[in-house]
């Protein structure tokens, strides 16, 4: 009996020292410094008798490998885990680009006779790289030379490496600073000590560094899921480094190095004992007269050279000033505080190209964003354009007009400064954005606020003001999506109960009343272009398509034919949908037509206009038969004797300016402004051919 107890302790015994053996095939070691006995060298990787571990020649082209003799033997049923936290330091050698790098690695084998150096760091090669993945290997490389074929965005970066030099995850060198709270970078190239911890368990690898006296950070530089049991189908795997240089140098040393395959049992690093990291000094020549002299003479003209052109064009581009800008000195910026708020006029915040400049977004400092057009400047035409927006910015104010901030005069550049409509123009809206389907109470408010605008213009503001080109490229939408009108660069002011000073017709083809030519521009001919705008938004097209058949090419017309037909909703624009009030629809139609009689005694004034669409006025009794209703006789200009602008639009962000640009396609749709070559064209004549006639002024 008794023996059979001893025998059962016995078996007891027995598996528990199995079970024992089974689980510590942890394993653990530390380096404070190097020794040959525990390491196998590979390449120009070698010792030096300090203890330090230096992995690459110090000249170009040369690898080095250092990997522990015996492969580690992780065990196969648990999953693959283990925990390394080393010190390194990367030294660049001086006057040279420093490189490449030091990777830690994990392969199933040592034999890396098809490595190549420089950026495919001692351990890939160019077969490795893209979508053959021959190796099977993991690297957390240091690299301090940026790669763009391997996708790198810098020269300072810490990568994960999973059988390819493209990194699966990298960010630039750096850690969470627990006393500053904030993201500290880390140098790779200073030739200071550098700690790295890579701790893998599970499937989650996080990968840390921080210098040498600072303790592992509490956030990982880098984390991510990798399933390393799939990458390596061998539990007998190699641990280790490899460096590399190539055109660039650099020494790449080891100091210390620590692992285990249990997270618990990783020993901590000794910096006490750490061989010390040497510093390769610049052997100096002695200077003689001619090195020293020559350089400084070709200094000095240099210098010379450099102030010329300087003042040359400090002259040239001068700020510039006239008496008549005395009463707009406060509006008035300089040239230097738009360049930086537009960072140089930059491409980026390029918003579009209009009639009379291009556009550009800036920001100044404790304000509101800006869009600042830099006005065309050819001649007389063009700095009357800009004069006439800078009187508008001093006597204009109105909260459905663009505000203009001020202006900025110098040799050969005028520039306008208004406040930033994040929404553009509307006839983006209404023909070019579909991501942007403006409903009909949104399109309801936008023609109440720009009539009240030109209520304004022509009987609130100190003078009256003649728009002279009003249409959906000209109103600009605010954050609130409001209609403010804008571009007032062929604005013309005269006294309450004056006749304007001018006989020049100008406008836009379409939007033009027929007694321009004859009468000059007056308050009925912006009414006639407000009315045709109207029947452009309720419509949600242009005045003149000459590639539409014949019944529907000219907007005025199709809508009063419509009317005739007593089905006058189906010329309203489909894309607002069904949630509209059809009498809301009819009577801005209405009043459209009302506005573009060919008549001029017969059109509403803007007072009329905004009391009709406010209903606060009964329409006056009118047919679609009414004398001067519907009719519409264009007013275009001979190519030969054109005196104008056209316009194109490249819009990279949304308008801002009030004077955005329209479509280059749309030849019909084009700023005029001439004297004599002007006509009225009847409806017989081929007005479709003259319409698409490129002008001189393209």
């Amino acid at each position: 009996m008794s023996s059979g107890l001893l025998l059962f302790f016995w078996l007891i015994s027995f598996f528990h020292l199995i079970s024992l053996s089974t689980s510590s095939k942890d394993t653990s070691f530390v380096f404070n410094g190097f020794g040959k006995d525990k390491l196998s060298l590979d390449g120009s990787a070698t010792l030096l008798p300090s203890g330090l571990l230096q992995l690459a020649k110090d000249s170009q082209h040369q690898m080095g490998r250092a990997f522990i003799k015996k492969p580690i033997e992780f065990s196969s049923s648990k999953p693959l885990s283990f925990s390394t936290h080393f010190v390194c330091a990367l030294v660049p050698k001086p006057g040279i680009e420093s490189g490449h790098g030091i990777t830690f690695v994990i392969s199933p084998t040592v034999d890396f006779t098809r490595a190549q150096p420089g950026r495919y760091l001692g351990i890939f090669n160019a077969s490795t790289s893209g979508s053959n993945k021959a190796s099977r290997l993991f690297a957390v490389e240091l690299d301090t030379i940026k790669n763009p074929e391997f996708d790198e965005t810098n020269n300072n970066h810490v990568g994960i490496d999973v059988n390819d030099p493209i990194s699966v995850e990298s960010a630039p060198a750096s850690y969470l600073s627990k006393t500053d709270q904030k993201n500290v970078n880390v140098n790779l190239s200073s030739g200071e000590p550098i700690q790295v911890w890579v701790d893998y368990e599970g499937t989650l690898l996080n990968v840390s560094v921080a210098p040498l006296d600072v303790k592992k950070p509490s956030q990982p530089l880098l984390s991510r899921a990798i399933n390393l049991s799939e990458v390596f189908q061998s539990r007998r795997l190699f641990v280790g480094f490899a460096a590399a240089t190539g055109s660039a140098i650099s020494y790449h040393y080891l100091l210390g190095w620590s692992f285990s395959t249990s997270r618990e049992l990783l020993q901590p690093l000794d910096s006490s004992t750490f061989p010390r990291v040497p510093r390769p000094r610049v052997k100096h020549k002695k200077p003689y007269a001619l090195i020293i002299g020559l350089p400084t003479a070709l200094a000095i003209m240099v210098i010379a050279v450099l102030a010329g052109v300087y003042y040359h064009r400090k002259k040239k581009y001068a700020e510039v000033s006239e008496a008549w800008e005395k009463e707009y000195g406060t509006h008035r910026f300089s040239y230097k505080s738009l360049y930086i708020a537009t960072k140089g006029f930059h491409k980026d915040g390029f918003l579009g190209r209009g009639g009379f400049g291009v556009v550009f977004r800036g920001d100044l400092p404790e304000s509101k964003p800006i869009a600042v057009k830099r006005v065309s400047h050819n001649g007389e035409e063009g700095m009357k354009q800009f004069v006439a927006e800078v009187v508008s910015m001093r006597s204009l104010k109105h909260r459905n007009l663009v505000p203009l901030l001020g202006y900025c005069r110098r040799k050969g550049e005028l520039l306008l400064v208004s406040e930033y409509m994040p929404n553009g123009s509307l006839d983006q809206h209404l023909f070019d954005d579909p991501g942007l389907d403006l409903s009909w109470s949104q399109r309801l408010v936008i023609l109440k606020g720009i009539a009240s605008a030109l209520f304004y213009l022509h009987t609130g503001a100190e003078q009256v003001v003649l728009h002279r080109d009003i249409k959906a490229s000209n109103v600009m939408l605010d954050a609130e999506l409001n209609g403010r009108l804008g571009d007032f660069g062929m604005a013309r002011f005269h006294e309450h109960g004056g006749n304007a000073a001018t006989t020049a017709a100008v406008g836009t083809v379409g939007y033009m009343a027929p007694e321009l030519i004859t009468m000059g521009a007056s308050t009925v001919t912006d009414v006639y272009a407000f009315g045709v705008f109207m029947l452009e938004v309720a419509c949600g097209r242009k005045p003149v398509e000459p590639g539409m058949e014949v019944e529907k090419r000219f907007l005025i017309k199709w809508v009063c034919e419509c009317w005739k037909k007593d089905c006058l909703l189906d010329a309203r624009d489909s894309r607002f949908g069904a949630e509209f009030v059809p009498e809301e629809v009819e009577l801005v139609m209405k009043i459209g037509l009302l506005c573009t009689n060919i008549v001029p005694e017969s059109r509403p004034t803007m007072e009329q206009v905004v009391l009709y669409l406010n209903e606060n006025l009964p329409l006056p009794d009118f047919s679609p038969y009414t004398l001067g209703i519907g009719s519409f006789t264009p007013v275009v200009v001979d190519a030969a004797s054109l005196t104008g602008t056209y316009t194109s639009r490249n819009w990279s962000a949304p308008s801002a300016s009030s004077s955005s640009a329209n479509h280059s396609k749309d030849h019909h749709e084009q700023p005029l402004e001439s004297n004599n070559s002007l006509n009225v064209v009847t409806e017989s004549q081929d007005i479709e051919s003259r319409l698409s006639k490129p002008t001189s002024g393209c």
